[in-house]
């Protein structure tokens, strides 16, 4: 396929459209969610998109951050542990880019995310080949600089 169109449906029906999917009891701000959550990984097959180009798949994530955001990349070293805290002015979302960390228990590798809901508290450690990560928020998570 070589016609590739983006542009099927707006931001608010792709928000109804995410809603249908999980069901009244999927709750994204009620808590963190990983892709690597049982129930997540069911939603995928229902969030499926169409007209991709052929050999690709594409499918919508569970989750939409609901205000402006702000893109970020950050890289960690082996074992390096971010404390816990939250993020207190908007949601944001974590994508695994290389290496790997460990949150409550689950192992995220290259191509996994973290839906991190505004003011929900977290920490997480860099696994033993350190970590990049992509993530974007509703905030700016820049520290005041002296």
């Amino acid at each position: 396929m070589s016609d590739v169109n983006t542009n099927w449906i707006t931001f608010e029906q792709g928000v109804e459209r995410i809603r249908r999917a999980v069901g009244k009891d999927f709750d994204q701000q009620s808590r963190i969610i990983t892709s690597r959550d049982a129930d997540v990984g069911k939603l995928q097959t229902k969030l499926k998109v169409g007209g991709v180009p052929d050999g690709f798949e594409k499918w919508q994530l569970p989750v939409y951050l609901s205000g402006p955001s702000q893109l970020f990349i950050s890289a960690a070293p082996p074992n390096a542990e971010v404390g816990e805290h939250s993020h207190d002015a908007g949601d944001g979302i974590r994508f695994m880019v290389g290496g790997s960390i460990y949150y409550a228990g689950k192992e995220l590798t290259a191509g996994d995310w973290m839906y991190i809901p505004q003011g929900k508290r977290y920490a997480f450690k860099a696994g033993a080949m350190g970590a990049v990560m992509c993530y974007c928020y509703c905030c700016c998570c820049v520290p005041r600089l002296e």
